[in-house]
């Protein structure tokens, strides 16, 4: 069904949705909470979510945690309702627009005069390469499923579409990308990331949650909009029991200069020391910080790095706690040569399996307080790697990032990210309004998995 031209001012957009739209503080809010499937594409292990778009039109994303915003290709968009955002408008600068597009007469989303823009980010794309494009920031309807009151099934689109900003995009920005994927969703630290639009929209509170699958055949959940319940398999309610820690802020982001920084738009938590086997390992507690003076250290969130990288004096230090700890009893472990990226694997035929995964040392990462512990058992430290004819192996998941590789010309990187297979079966919680992650440790071991939220119909 097509769907009418936007005739409301923009402006007029601006000020109802982030000054005159009610606060977040009140109970009321004005539709379903959205919720998306998030499948794993098994040749690039990115995890894609599905909206609707493009009057409407299912359209598959790339799911960037740490992105700003939405940004989709543009040379094929097809909507009657689209609209531009002009240059030095209040809505410009509130947006956060990159430059102003000039003299650009063909009639087409990709194409304006005196228009903002915004940069189409792709992680699979070198950054600051001398080659940066910049496309026009949209205001267009969009929708995703939504969330039946018990929290339990995600059913149809929603029946009413909303007004939401993101970027346009060019087909080379869609390189590098999984199949069938025309853009990307970004939750990040934005005023234009999903979840901040859609509280400001439909007033919900400002969560939103991730439940990754590792199940090669069905999908983990995405909800945006609400604090629980999310019922999974065996009607678990994965929002209790959760461990929090706070959302730190890096003020150095990868579009930071010497003599202006940008904060970054990607989550960070303070992982404060961590521990194989129980047993702490000795680190450089400096890596472990975030340097205020170049955002270089600390620990990141990411689901667009497959494993979790770690800085190589922390890889060094954690592999032989690993490799130890796995030689001694219970583990009774030997090693074998090592496959792909990863140093250390073992033979399969010699590790035991439970519901948690491969019997292998707990590797734990310690928070702000001793008590708080985001515990990663077998099941997302170690990664299956089984070749035709060849080695069948369980390797331990974790890759050697460099002595710290840069984010940008100016930023320095993490010395730890945390990555999608480390998050699998795992459920997250990020509250925007207190600034705090909610985490679970693996769900396995309570019997259910982020592969049994019911989603009403196909999706994918």
């Amino acid at each position: 069904m097509a769907m009418p031209k936007l005739e409301v001012p923009l402006l007029f957009l601006f000020f109802f949705f982030f000054f005159l739209a009610p606060t977040p503080s009140r109970a009321e809010t004005f539709g379903p909470p959205l919720v998306s499937p998030i499948q794993k594409d098994a040749s690039t292990l990115q995890y894609i979510i599905t909206a609707y778009l493009q009057s409407p039109k299912e359209t598959k994303l790339l799911l960037d945690l740490g992105a700003s915003y939405i940004w989709i290709n543009c040379d094929d968009y097809n909507s009657s309702s689209y609209r531009h955002i002009p240059c030095t408008t209040l809505l410009d600068e509130f947006v956060g627009c990159f430059a102003c597009l000039m003299n650009c007469r063909d009639s087409s989303p990709n194409c304006g005069d005196s228009v903002c823009v915004l940069k189409p980010e792709n992680p699979f794309q070198p950054s600051f390469s001398g080659n940066e494009q910049y496309a026009p920031a949209l205001v267009d309807y969009f929708s995703m499923l939504t969330l039946d009151n018990a929290g339990s099934i995600g059913g149809p689109s929603s029946s009413s579409p909303f007004t939401f900003i993101f970027s346009c995009g060019y087909k080379e920005n869609l390189k590098g990308l999984a199949r069938g994927v025309t853009g990307s969703a970004g939750l990040g630290r934005s005023s234009i990331s999903i979840p901040v639009q859609a509280s400001a929209i439909f007033h919900y509170p400002r969560y939103f949650a991730l439940c990754l699958s590792g199940s090669k055949t069905r999908p983990g959940a995405a909800f945006v909009g609400t604090k629980g319940p999310y019922k999974f398999g065996r009607r678990i309610d994965l929002s209790k029991p959760l461990a929090y820690t706070p959302l730190l802020l890096n003020p150095v982001g990868k579009y930071s200069y010497p003599d202006l920084k940008k904060p970054s738009s990607e989550y960070f938590i303070g992982v404060t020391s961590i521990k194989v086997n129980g047993k702490a390992v000795a680190l450089n507690q400096s890596l472990l910080a975030i340097n205020s003076g170049n955002g270089s250290g600390g620990t990141k969130l990411s689901t667009v790095v497959p494993y979790t990288q770690l800085e190589t004096s922390i890889y060094k230090a954690v592999t032989a706690a690993f490799v130890k700890a796995a030689a001694s009893s219970p583990f009774n472990l030997t090693r074998t040569k090592p496959v792909q990226a990863f140093s250390v694997c073992y033979p399969a035929s010699n590790v035991r399996r439970t519901r948690a995964g491969p019997t292998v040392p707990a590797i734990d990462l310690v928070m702000h307080r001793n008590d708080v512990v985001w515990k990663i058992l077998g099941s997302n430290s170690m990664v299956r790697v089984a070749k035709k004819g060849g080695a069948d192996v369980w390797c331990l998941g974790f890759v050697d990032a460099g002595v710290r590789p840069k984010t940008s010309i100016f930023a320095g990187d993490p010395s730890i990210v945390i990555g999608g297979y480390q998050m699998e079966d795992n459920f997250l919680q990020f509250d925007l309004e207190s600034m705090r992650l909610g985490f679970s440790s693996s769900v396995l071991s309570r019997g259910t998995s982020c592969a049994s939220f019911r989603f009403a119909s196909k999706t994918g």
